[in-house]
């Protein structure tokens, strides 16, 4: 079940940013994701989230700023059980277009996007951590 973020679920949310990203970003510095995580603890209730509950528990978020795709997060016991698919057409629902970046070291993010109709517009340098990055837009 999808459901608008409360403020009650930050904590796990943001563990599930936390331990996603150390994950899929091996060639980023843990210490870059750690040193982030408190600021990003701030920042996530500013976005629009929507999370993902399985029996009452939160499986993945997509957090979105406008139509910019800050993240889709879902914790490593429930990947590749369609839960990014769900939440990522739960949006496109009401939107004509999205955008998003992506590292080009992450290619399983990188196919996944892909196939769900975004294409890639530009490749461009992440500032704050040196890594290259495609900066991809679906349009309906």
């Amino acid at each position: 079940m999808i459901c608008p973020f409360s403020i009650q679920d930050l904590e796990r949310v943001a563990q599930i940013w936390l331990d996603s990203n150390l994950q899929a970003h091996s060639f980023v510095p843990k210490t870059y994701w750690e040193g982030n995580f408190e600021a990003v603890k701030q920042m996530l209730p500013q976005a629009t989230l929507y999370v993902y509950k399985q029996d009452g528990m939160i499986q993945g978020f997509i957090g979105l700023t406008d139509d910019y795709i800050e993240g889709i997060f879902v914790d490593e016991r429930a990947r590749s059980h369609g839960i990014g698919k769900q939440l990522l057409d739960f949006v496109k629902q009401n939107r004509s277009q999205l955008t998003l970046q992506v590292y080009c070291k992450n290619e399983r993010a990188c196919r996944f996007y892909q196939r769900e109709g975004f294409f890639i517009k530009a490749q461009q340098l992440d500032e704050q951590t040196g890594e290259p990055e495609l900066l991809m837009r679906w349009t309906r």
